[in-house]
C-alpha cells in the first residue's frame, strides 16, 4: 500500500472514484461513463457500498459526476481529432484518463495538476498497481490558493506554450475563493489561441430544486467538517462574466439539462443529473 507519509486523497476525490465504480454495479446499461480504475486506486475496503454517501439518496449527484466526466472526455476526443495535443487536468484527484484511455492519451501530453501530498500518494499507487507512469503523463504539484503558478511549471515538463491545449477543471472551483477562480481563468485565457477550458461550478443553493436543497446543504456541511468547505458559488451569468473578464474569446454555459438530454434521454431507470446544482463553463481562447 501507499506510504503513509504521503497524504491520501481527500474524501471528495475518493467519493468521485467510488461513484464512478458504483455506476457500473448499481445502474443498468448502457453506462454513461465506465471507470473501475479509480476504485482500484482508492482501495476502500469491502464495506464501501454501504457508506452513507453511496446510498440511493445520493444518486442524482452520482449522475452529475458521470455527466461531467463523459462531457469532458467527449470534448478531449473532439479536440484531439482537431489536432490539439496537450491536455491539462487541474485538480486531477483520482482521475484515470491516462490509464483507461491510453489509446487516446498516448497521442497527447497529459498534465495532471494537484496538491503535492495526494499527488505523491497517487503516483505511488499507480506504480503499486502495475500501471506505472507512462511517458505521456506528467505530474505537477501545485497549491491553487497559494502563489504557486502551474502555468510556469508546465513549460519545464514539456508543455508547448505556442500550441493550443484542452484544460479541464471539475469539482474544484467550489473549494476555491472567487479570487483564485478568477486567477485560474486568467491563466487559462492566456494560453495559445484555439485552447479550450471546461470548468464545473456550483450554483447558489437557492437556485436548486427545492427537494434537492437539503442534500446540497448536507454535502456542504460534510465538506466543512472535513476541512474542505465550499467557498464559491456562481450563477451561470456570473461565471460567463468572469470568463469574459479573464480574456476568453467565447464562453458558453453547459447546463445539467443539456447534459441530461445528451447522455440520459433514453434511460428507463430515472438516472439523471439534477438541474441547477453543478454545471459547466466551456470557454475558448
Amino acid at each position: 500500500m501507499a506510504d503513509d507519509s504521503a497524504p491520501a486523497p481527500d474524501n471528495t476525490a475518493v467519493r468521485v472514484a467510488l461513484w464512478r465504480a458504483l455506476h457500473l454495479e448499481a445502474d443498468s446499461p448502457p453506462h454513461v461513463f465506465e471507470d473501475d480504475v479509480g476504485l482500484k486506486l482508492a482501495a476502500p475496503g469491502e464495506g464501501w457500498r454501504e457508506r452513507p454517501d453511496m446510498s440511493p439518496f445520493t444518486r442524482p449527484f452520482r449522475a452529475s459526476i458521470l455527466a461531467r466526466a463523459r462531457f469532458i472526455e467527449d470534448l478531449v476526443t473532439e479536440q484531439a481529432a482537431r489536432g490539439v495535443g496537450q491536455y491539462v487536468i487541474l485538480g486531477a484527484g483520482l482521475d484515470t484518463f491516462a490509464q483507461r484511455r491510453s489509446d487516446l492519451a498516448s497521442r497527447l501530453l497529459v498534465f495532471e495538476i494537484d496538491r503535492p501530498g495526494p499527488q505523491a500518494w497517487k503516483r505511488q499507487r499507480l506504480v503499486e498497481l502495475g500501471f506505472g507512469i507512462p511517458p505521456f503523463l506528467r505530474f505537477i504539484p501545485v497549491d491553487f490558493e497559494a502563489e504557486d503558478s502551474w502555468r510556469e511549471r508546465l513549460g519545464a515538463l514539456g508543455f508547448h506554450a505556442g500550441q493550443p491545449a484542452i484544460v479541464a477543471s471539475t469539482g474544484v472551483s467550489m473549494y476555491l475563493t472567487r479570487e483564485a477562480v478568477s486567477a485560474t481563468l486568467r491563466q487559462v485565457a492566456a494560453l495559445a489561441p484555439g485552447s479550450t477550458l471546461a470548468m464545473s461550478f456550483m450554483l447558489p443553493v437557492e437556485m436548486a430544486e427545492p427537494e434537492l436543497r437539503p442534500a446540497i446543504e448536507r454535502a456542504a456541511a460534510g465538506a466543512r467538517a472535513n476541512g474542505t468547505p465550499f467557498l464559491s458559488f456562481f450563477t451561470p451569468e456570473e461565471m460567463l462574466a468572469l470568463a469574459r473578464e479573464a480574456g476568453f474569446k467565447t464562453a458558453q454555459h453547459v447546463s445539467a439539462a443539456l447534459l441530461a438530454r445528451r447522455y440520459f434521454a433514453d434511460r428507463t431507470d430515472g438516472l439523471r443529473p439534477p438541474d441547477h446544482a453543478e454545471e459547466l463553463l466551456v470557454a475558448t481562447t
